[in-house]
């Protein structure tokens, strides 16, 4: 019996090239400013016009500010990336969620929220995490620039069919765990580069019982394990999440679509090529302590010592540790923090900011600690501010950004200063990724709140 990933693969492949790579065709491209220039600019030397535009949709993120919107940008490497998108997308006809209109925000927010991300399709944007859209059931992949310009062209792509790899989690999450807490242990677990080469299927009564927004979270960061991407089979909440939203089939075209996705899921006697299992009751709280995500530990445990690295890893450790002033065997619990960032396409979801705003009620913001706030879409704004977490955010003095990625790649105004320490909601921490000389600790929305509230680590249960 083929595994979902099979069943996917299998149904988009447009031929196979000897000796080389398989012909697939891709059902969605999403496109942002940042990889998107070089291969609108392919597109026209060669005289060639997008293959299916009704099957592209591009929006401005990276360089999104996240303030003052309306007014005229003042990077200008970021004015002039977002207005060529601009360009890009009237002269080929396509559809554009601009900046500042109420469908715009991050593109792997936004592509779930209207339903343009389904079960079973095959969906690429020249971003790495696009993975994120794996959660509806979707094959989500991250793509080069040149690889854009090539299903710009022909709404197919040459790729060598990853590896499957099934990770189970049994049992159930303790109070205070969230999906961020177990795409860290995965990593710490698997390493960086422990799915490289595969294409990973999340299930287990973890997996079941996470929310939509938790399973988006979690395949999100399957790239940072090395994988080519992570995705959940679709079941009734992926349905009930996706009914009724704009681009889902209506009427008849539902029921027909339902019956077709309740049928993506490995069989019982699927073969991986590798399965892995973990135990939902062994994982806590977490935060990273080095500079990249599979540097993690539990949030009341120890940096570890280096008689605990292997040999060929000891002199990256060291020099992850120097970078962010850390040292073999402390506790970070009680560690003096600078800056708080809830958002990305990693943790700037409703769910994530009730779940800060949890945390926040009735306390105040420590003083010295900048917070950036930042939903992934309007419609999450919209969201927050129709079930009154901006009261109880503001409230604890706090205030609500702009949609966009902001500082979880730095690539607009919000950059932490060289030095400071940020708990981060978003997906890396590699050196200078908030900002020259940054010193960034991946954290869920709960540890960020505890953070932000105490101006230190903290674990949030105790709060």
């Amino acid at each position: 019996m083929n595994t979902l990933f099979d069943k996917i693969w299998d149904r988009h492949v447009v031929q196979i090239v000897k000796d080389g790579p398989t012909q697939l065709y891709i059902d969605r491209l999403y496109c942002h400013e940042v990889t998107s220039p070089q291969a609108f600019a392919g597109l026209r030397a060669r005289g060639l016009k997008p293959f299916r535009p009704k099957q592209i949709f591009c929006m401005p993120d990276h360089n999104t500010p996240t303030h003052d919107q309306d007014k005229p940008i003042q990077d200008p490497i970021s004015r002039k990336q977002i207005d060529t998108l601009d360009k890009n997308c009237k002269d080929f006809g396509l559809t554009e969620y601009k900046m500042n209109t109420s469908d715009n925000g991050i593109i792997h927010v936004v592509g779930p929220e209207k339903a343009l991300s389904l079960p079973g399709m095959t969906i690429v944007c020249g971003d790495s995490h696009t993975s994120t859209h794996g959660a509806v059931g979707a094959v989500a992949f991250g793509i080069g620039t040149s690889e854009v310009e090539m299903v710009l062209a022909s709404q197919c792509i040459l790729q060598q069919k990853p590896k499957s790899m099934r990770i189970n989690i049994s049992g159930k999450l303790k109070p205070g765990v969230t999906a961020k807490d177990v795409a860290l242990y995965l990593m710490s677990q698997l390493t960086t580069s422990g799915a490289t080469g595969y294409f990973v299927e999340y299930a287990g009564p973890v997996i079941r019982d996470m929310s939509m927004d938790g399973r988006f979270t979690l395949c999100n960061l399957s790239i940072e394990m090395g994988s080519r991407g992570g995705f959940v089979a679709p079941d009734e909440k992926t349905f009930a999440y996706l009914k009724g939203r704009q681009f889902a089939p209506k009427g008849k075209e539902w029921d027909k679509a339902v019956a077709y996705w309740k049928t993506l899921k490995s069989g019982d006697d699927a073969v991986f090529d590798k399965e892995l299992n973990f135990k939902g009751e062994d994982i806590e709280p977490r935060i990273t302590f080095g500079t990249n995500p599979g540097m993690g530990i539990a949030i009341d445990g120890k940096v570890p010592d280096l008689n605990q690295i292997p040999a060929e890893d000891q002199a990256s450790f060291k020099k992850a540790l120097n970078y962010m002033g850390f040292h073999p065997g402390e506790k970070l619990m009680g560690h003096p923090i600078d800056y708080v960032f809830l958002g990305a396409c990693t943790n700037g979801r409703i769910e994530d900011f009730r779940a800060f705003a949890h945390i926040v009620k009735g306390h105040q913001k420590a003083e010295g600690v900048t917070a950036w706030l930042v939903p992934g879409s309007w419609l999450v704004d919209r969201q927050i501010r129709q079930e009154g977490l901006d009261k109880i955010i503001e409230a604890a003095g706090f205030q609500i950004r702009q949609p966009g990625c902001s500082a979880c790649l730095a690539m607009n105004d919000d950059k932490i200063p060289a030095g400071k320490y940020a708990v981060s909601t978003s997906n890396r921490n590699f050196e200078g990724r908030q900002g020259p000389g940054s010193r960034t600790i991946l954290a869920s929305p709960l540890v960020a709140a505890a953070a932000a509230i105490t101006g230190k680590i903290t674990d949030p249960r105790t709060l």
